[in-house]
């Protein structure tokens, strides 16, 4: 049984990086895919350059915004003859720096849209699921969901988060024929490490190697995926550890300051979006 091919699937936070990434995965194996962003012009721009790999829609999309999400999965549901097969919870913001010189505003849009957009998607997509007794919700966190960082402290508390209502909501889902995946990759080379030293002993991965990863769990779903596979035990072995045997680790692997001490004037244009990720928003396209 094919899972993809003919599959109507909706990525939020696609316009760009691993959920673009992804959309051109899955237009190649067949599926139907349908587009969310909150940067319209980016939406539109991305859709156009999709179209000669497969049927592919995009709108408007901002995933803290519940009536916006419930919009957009209608029209995909609308695109797909009536129902949505998978959906794909990829958007993501990721502020990074000092706790303590992080804004209320920062904190609020990272929690809004890393755990809140999450919760409503599922929440939204997964009744005609359970209905129809199939479906897969694929939710994108992160390796720092297991592997605590300093610089990221309300990242990680979200991408905790959504590993954990992952595993919960696939133990609630599985009786009725529904799976639930966490995806856990490192860091990837999109704009979410942009000003960041990336000379540590965990290399950043490429967006389509995630996106290899997700098609890998839509043929054969798990729960649990991180990116590359061994790392989850890496991060395991974290979770395990005394304090200083941790810190000890993280210097090792030149994680303890690579989100504390990083080049702000090239990391600015990316932190501002992410500092107030809420809203959609008009206007040309970004580069």
């Amino acid at each position: 049984m094919d899972n993809i091919r003919g599959k109507t699937i909706a990525i939020t936070g696609a316009a760009r990086g691993i959920g673009f990434a992804t959309a051109q995965a899955l237009l190649k194996r067949g599926a139907r895919v349908v587009i969310g962003d909150r940067d319209v012009a980016m939406q539109e721009s991305s859709v156009a350059s999709l179209t000669n790999l497969g049927p592919v829609s995009g709108y408007p999309l901002d995933v803290t915004d519940r009536a916006s999400f419930e919009t957009f999965l209608d029209k995909a549901r609308t695109d797909g003859g009536g129902h949505i097969d998978v959906l794909i919870n990829n958007a993501g913001v990721m502020p990074v720096g000092p706790f303590l010189e992080e804004t209320e505003q920062s904190i609020r849009s990272s929690l809004e849209v890393n755990v809140y957009g999450v919760l409503t998607g599922c929440q939204l997509a997964l009744p005609d699921m359970v209905k129809r007794r199939s479906g897969h919700v694929i939710n994108i966190a992160s390796l720092s969901g297991l592997i605590p960082l300093p610089g990221q402290v309300v990242y990680v508390g979200a991408k905790y988060a959504v590993v954990g209502l992952s595993t919960s909501l696939a133990d609630e889902m599985a009786p009725y024929g529904v799976n639930v995946s966490v995806i856990m990759p490192p860091f990837t080379n999109t704009e979410l490490i942009s000003g960041t030293k990336s000379g540590g002993a965990i290399k950043p991965v490429e967006p389509e190697e995630i996106a290899a990863a997700i098609i890998k769990t839509l043929e054969k779903p798990k729960t649990h995926v991180s990116v590359p596979p061994p790392l989850r035990f890496t991060a395991q072995a974290a979770q395990m550890l005394p304090p200083k045997g941790r810190r000890w680790m993280n210097k090792k692997l030149g994680l303890s300051d690579v989100f504390l001490d990083f080049d702000v004037a090239k990391r600015k244009a990316y932190e501002d979006r992410a500092r107030s990720a809420q809203g959609v928003v008009e206007g040309p396209a970004k580069s």
